[in-house]
């Protein structure tokens, strides 16, 4: 099935990491990439530990889309949909078994044209017997049409909208 966290709340990423950890405590095996994250959000210091739990490395440090040139951006998105492409053929060809797949912030990515919406769809078409886990802002009909669960979270009050930044540990 496909699960769905999506608006502009905080908690989309908890919500996804914790059913990631229901399930690999269930004994399933779960996979987990981060768009538009780098490798130093805090959650990834446990998950890389946890038994059943596969994190994949994305880029080392990376820019808010809003700080990214149109060739950084152009550069990104070709990487993205080459990640895609990739866990497509893994999928057909039966060599990614993951039960559990979670695409932490790839709304975000498709509703910025980083990730083509077709792409991500077909991706989800290759595994159908595996509980997808997708996160981030969007507004759009195909992939909510497609999906199982959709858990809209909407912020009420946040310190980010007083200038306080992100906090470790908290916000990442």
């Amino acid at each position: 099935m496909i699960h769905i966290y999506c608006g502009d709340g905080k908690g989309k990423t908890t919500a996804g990491m914790g059913l990631c950890l229901r399930a690999a405590g269930a004994g399933k095996q779960v996979l987990i990439y981060q768009f538009l994250k780098d490798n130093t959000s805090s959650e990834r210091k446990l998950l890389e530990h946890i038994p059943g739990i596969c994190v994949m490395k994305g880029p080392e440090r990376i820019k808010f889309l809003f700080q990214m040139t149109p060739e950084e951006k152009e550069a990104m998105k070709r990487e993205y949909m080459e990640l895609l492409n990739n866990l497509s053929f893994r999928l057909e060809s039966g060599e990614l078994t993951a039960e559990v797949i979670f695409l932490d912030e790839i709304l975000y990515a498709v509703s910025r044209g980083m990730v083509e919406e077709g792409k991500l769809l077909y991706l989800l078409s290759c595994g159908k017997d595996r509980e997808w886990i997708l996160t981030g802002r969007y507004e759009g009909d195909r992939l909510w049409e497609t999906a199982d669960y959709i858990s809209e979270i909407h912020k009420k009050k946040h310190p980010f909208d007083l200038g306080l930044p992100a906090r470790k540990g908290i916000e990442f």
